[in-house]
């Protein structure tokens, strides 16, 4: 019977719809990603970010991302004869997502492939992936960020390392020996203690040789279905923590004592598993000195918050694809809404912001290519936790801004865009608050004071390009001479830092448009919210550069 529109029928034609985004090359349709890949030294590695790019761009990829958030894991605590089993099931989607990620070696490129340019290619990776559905980022992230951490102990890397570097995943949930990859996790937080480890109270008892038993509680455990887990716990009392390897199997054979107390209702990162735990005396194996846990997991947080900001930054990303390519298909008040002034200052607005993210984060992944130069790696150290402050504290704004492009289409659960403003903060809190990476910002500065200095000579080298820049530069070191009262002005010192050292990237990287603009808007005139560029700037070249017909 066909379709009748007319007098007493309640159907109707639909118009004015945009066609969904799909069945695109991400990295196609991301010119700042792609320069900045040959700019930062990833060159040679870019066919295997545009084929992971054009996997994760189609639509049966992004429908993957979809279900996968549909569907959230579920925790089964014991078999149907009462055995205790902490397993927790996901959905297919969510499987597939993670053997797609792993095939293309998002969870360990740079560990594969030690060569230059390896982290800037797996950086871009992990925004791409990012963007699709971040909630299986969490135990790609992890694997990736544990190697550094396992290499501590050469007795744990030797047997785990070859495992974590498979790009064959496997989810069976057996002996990790018995397996063709597998995945790690992480499980440092109490409840008394949040981010002070080192109010932990989890103890560490020897059972002889390199093992022991754990005894204590998490209060959030990262990606639960892991093989296995750095962790923190005492080996006295009044020690300061140890790092642990807790694998799921004993040696033996059979289950490790971990019990899932619970899974975390979470405002976002649905597809993910997050869990509180409870060692029952679990086996473990010691990774890194006795008594220098803190400094051992220090090197897979280091790697994490480098995620974070290309976390973020994917997620903008995809907002602002999102956003524009709406506005371009949608009509209102005889136009295409990309068309009206207002919403082409937002939108080129939010443009900016997200090339300024991505160059930041892209620097950032080459300094991390390079660990025996000790000036990229003290850049890398201090500005890291800059880059996890600002580009983590401006998703959520941008995010928001480019849900409101869409209007009511925006915050309904069939539009991407609710997911992804659900997902923004959580790079934001994790692996350190806004408050404590900007303490930590303090304390790099102070106690090791070669961070700084290599900061502000990758800032300065743009100094006598833009006189805007020039005079931020003046303003930042006033702010760096005040030693008073340092603490209370972290968040606006850190702002600063980030600012300025985005400005100069773009400056000495991007066309000039894109750098005037930031410039003109971030450094002098202005407003505090988006879609606030002064009337100057041409948002045609930033459109057009956003997302190429």
């Amino acid at each position: 019977m066909s379709e009748r529109v007319g007098p007493g029928f309640t159907t109707h034609v639909v118009t004015n719809q945009p066609p969904p985004f799909e069945d695109r090359n991400l990295l196609d349709a991301d010119p700042a990603l792609e320069e900045g890949i040959a700019r930062e030294g990833g060159g040679a590695l870019r066919d295997r970010v545009h084929a992971y790019a054009g996997v994760m761009g189609s639509a049966e990829t992004l429908d993957l991302g979809r279900e996968a958030n549909r569907h959230p894991p579920e925790l089964t605590a014991f078999d149907r004869f009462g055995h205790r089993i902490d397993e927790v099931a996901f959905h297919p989607a969510w499987h597939r997502l993670m053997a797609l990620s792993m095939e293309h070696a998002v969870h360990a490129l740079p560990w594969r492939e030690p060569r230059p340019g390896a982290h800037v290619a797996r950086t871009a990776m992990h925004a791409i992936l990012s963007g699709v559905e971040a909630g299986h980022a969490c135990p790609i992230t992890m694997t990736f960020a544990c190697v550094p951490a396992l290499r501590a102990e050469k007795a744990v890397a030797e047997e785990w390392e070859p495992r974590v570097l498979s790009t064959d995943y496997d989810p069976a949930s057996r002996p990790a020996s018995e397996k063709r990859a597998a995945t790690l996790g992480m499980a440092m937080t109490e409840k008394q203690g949040g981010s002070d480890v080192r109010a932990n109270t989890t103890r560490a008892h020897p059972l002889g040789g390199d093992a022991w038993e754990l005894v204590g509680h998490k209060w959030f455990c990262s990606a639960p279905m892991s093989d296995a887990f750095l962790t923190l716990a005492k080996t006295r009392d009044d020690a300061p923590p140890t790092c642990f390897l807790v694998p799921r199997w004993r040696p033996d054979g059979t289950r490790n004592r971990f019990a899932i107390q619970r899974l975390k209702e979470k405002l976002g990162n649905r597809s993910n598993a997050s869990s509180e735990i409870e060692y029952r005396g679990s086996w473990a194996q010691r990774v890194g000195p006795e008594d220098r846990g803190v400094r051992t997991i220090l090197a897979m947080v280091h790697h994490t918050r480098l995620d974070c900001v290309s976390g973020s930054t994917g997620l903008m990303r995809m907002a602002l694809v999102q956003a524009l390519h709406h506005a371009r298909h949608r009509e209102a008040f005889g136009r295409h809404l990309a068309e009206q002034p207002l919403m082409r200052n937002v939108l080129a607005d939010l443009a900016l912001e997200v090339e300024a993210a991505t160059v930041l984060m892209l620097r950032l992944a080459r300094a991390f290519d390079a660990p025996d130069d000790p000036g990229e790696r003290a850049f890398a150290r201090i500005a890291t936790a800059v880059a996890k402050y600002w580009v983590c504290k401006r998703a959520p704004i941008a995010i928001g801004e480019a849900m409101e492009c869409l209007g009511g289409n925006g915050y309904v659960e069939e539009a991407m865009l609710a997911r992804l403003y659900r997902e923004a903060p959580v790079n934001a809190i994790w692996e350190g608050s806004g408050n404590v990476i900007c303490l930590d910002v303090l304390r790099a500065i102070v106690r090791e004071p070669e961070t700084l200095p290599a900061l502000r000579a990758e800032i300065g080298l743009a100094r006598g390009a833009d006189r805007r820049l020039d005079a931020a530069l003046e303003r930042l070191d006033a702010e760096l001479a005040d030693a008073t009262g340092a603490e209370a002005r972290a968040r606006r010192l850190v702002e600063a830092l980030a600012v300025a050292l985005q400005a100069s990237l773009l400056v000495r990287g991007a066309p000039a448009p894109v750098a005037d603009a930031f410039c003109a808007s971030r450094l002098e005139g202005g407003g505090s919210l988006f879609g606030t560029l002064p009337a100057a700037v041409d948002a045609a070249p930033l459109l057009a550069r956003t997302l190429p017909a």
